[in-house]
């Protein structure tokens, strides 16, 4: 009897516009059959082969690490956690977005050796394109603090560079809730050829989400068609009552929300998870002050890796969490999983 293949994924994910478009199904197979085109981007292709279902081989790799055959479960609008708290970077981190904790984190970590790779997203600073990859140094990962996770990129398509090619073995992950839901598959696998990666992954760090959106759609389409906006103009990007632009020179710009639906990926519209509830410490902007960050700390690994970065003084723990903002907000995003009468 054959197993499971992309032709179940096409099948159940890819042709019913829920797949979230992670990668982790790049990353694993062992084929280097699936990717992602410049002309449809809503779910990755066959190219032709695969082991499965043109040999008759055992694998199903591909299957096993989607996040949308099985949504997970959530318990709770946050999820379990073990504390909440309002932080900051310690250390200068020049483009850091809200209060830099999470790159302060990795930071630590890779000095110290807890880690040895970040797979995380990076961008061109010149056209603002996104693109996942592999980060091995402190110095690297600052320098590319920043960047902008409203993106859509196929993340964990990186993770083929990271332990197959680069041979990492510590390895964090930072990324969407839908991210951190397909590391979740990788651990609970049994598939031989999943195993690999989910050895490999040492921490993952999930980013609130509402949603996500296509480049090409949301910066041609949008900011430099409708808004005769280049992206080489702009400096800062945030989320806050509408797509907020600051301008290099000082000048801001806020696209209302409504004008960005269009641009928004299929599959983040049956996505309930706003903090990320898989990963090992969340974080968000959303409870804490300006200029600090909401950590949700999960796991005793997000708890150790924390420890050490509070420790070291690359992080610095202060103010208060206003949780009911979170929950708000969460509950907006869970409601998109309740069937309307």
């Amino acid at each position: 009897m054959q197993g499971r293949s992309y032709k179940d994924l096409r099948r159940e994910v890819w042709d019913t516009n829920r797949c979230c478009g992670c990668g982790a199904c790049i990353a694993v197979c062992p084929a280097d059959a699936l990717i992602f085109t410049p002309e449809e981007n809503s779910h990755p292709y066959n190219r032709i082969y695969c082991k499965e279902a043109t040999d008759e081989v055992p694998c199903g790799a591909c299957y096993e690490v989607c996040p949308r055959v099985k949504m997970i479960q959530g318990r709770g609008l946050l999820g379990d956690y073990r504390s909440i708290v309002s932080a900051k970077a310690g250390i200068d981190i020049p483009q850091r977005q809200s209060g830099g904790a999470v790159t302060a984190i990795l930071a630590d970590a890779l000095d110290n050796d807890l880690i040895d790779a970040v797979v995380t997203v990076s961008e061109d600073r010149f056209t603002l394109k996104p693109q996942s990859v592999v980060i091995t140094s402190s110095g690297e990962l600052i320098a590319h603090a920043g960047s902008r996770y409203a993106w859509w990129v196929p993340l964990l398509a990186a993770l083929k560079t990271a332990v197959l090619e680069r041979k990492c073995r510590k390895i964090a992950v930072i990324g969407l809730p839908c991210v951190t839901e397909a590391v979740a598959e990788m651990k609970a696998s049994e598939n031989d050829l999943v195993r690999p990666f989910a050895r490999s992954i040492r921490l993952v760090l999930g980013l609130f989400c509402t949603e996500t959106f296509d480049y090409n759609h949301l910066v041609q389409g949008i900011i430099e068609r409708r808004y005769q906006l280049q992206p080489h103009d702009i400096r800062r990007l945030d989320m806050k009552m509408g797509f907020l632009i600051t301008k290099t020179d000082g000048e801001t710009l806020t696209i209302p929300l409504k004008e960005l639906n269009e641009a928004v990926r299929p599959g983040c519209r049956i996505c309930t998870d706003l903090t990320a509830r898989s990963a090992d410490i969340s974080a968000g902007s959303v409870g804490s002050d300006s200029g600090y960050t909401t950590l949700i700390i999960r796991s005793g690994a997000g708890e150790a890796f924390l420890q050490s970065a509070i420790s070291s003084g690359a992080l610095l723990i202060e103010g208060d969490v206003d949780e009911k903002a979170i929950e708000s907000l969460a509950a907006k995003k869970a409601a998109r999983g309740i069937p309307k009468k």
